[in-house]
């Protein structure tokens, strides 16, 4: 499985992937009438300006041709941390069809080493409070909640949770 820097062209693919893994992931969580609202169109669109932009940075995962997963990351925003030596984790997202085959994980730790050799020593991530599959993911990968909590409206108000975890041998 091949990693690689996203570039605007990737935005289609990007959309699919986010807007196909909401749909499976966050069914019964988030109100059915925002899942169906979700449009591929809107979603590229919103990829295409971020990704021109570069404030964070996306890799996507797969094989020639094929996009099955994506990492967004970069420098943690939160008010109440140390923003020189927290870095974040902003979204992991996997076609549905590669869960639990090892694609998250590699994900996940290829963005902690990207962080890590930018020197940041902790990393940080969200995830809404009743995503039993994220959590026990994030949890198994090392993470823990730092007690940090804020609410997002995505048709009704959810609560997400942070999490936090150390990065070995960081180089600040």
């Amino acid at each position: 499985m091949k990693i690689r820097r996203a570039t605007t062209d990737d935005a289609g693919s990007l959309a699919r992937l986010h807007v196909d893994a909401w749909r499976a992931a966050y069914r019964g969580l988030v109100p059915d009438e925002r899942l169906a609202n979700l449009s591929y169109a809107r979603s590229a669109e919103r990829f295409r300006r971020s990704l021109a932009e570069g404030a964070e940075e996306t890799y996507v995962a797969g094989k020639t041709g094929e996009a099955v997963g994506f990492v967004t990351l970069g420098a943690c925003h939160d008010a109440d941390v140390d923003q020189e030596t927290t870095g974040e984790i902003c979204c992991i997202y996997l076609a549905p069809t590669h869960w639990r085959k090892g694609l998250g994980t590699l994900l996940c730790r290829f963005a902690e080493e990207t962080l890590r050799t930018r020197g940041y020593r902790t990393v940080t991530l969200w995830v809404f409070a009743g995503n039993a599959r994220g959590t026990c993911f994030y949890e198994a990968m090392g993470y823990v909640p730092d007690g940090a909590t804020k609410v997002l409206d995505v048709g009704a108000p959810l609560e997400v949770v942070r999490y936090r975890r150390a990065l070995l041998n960081a180089r600040r």
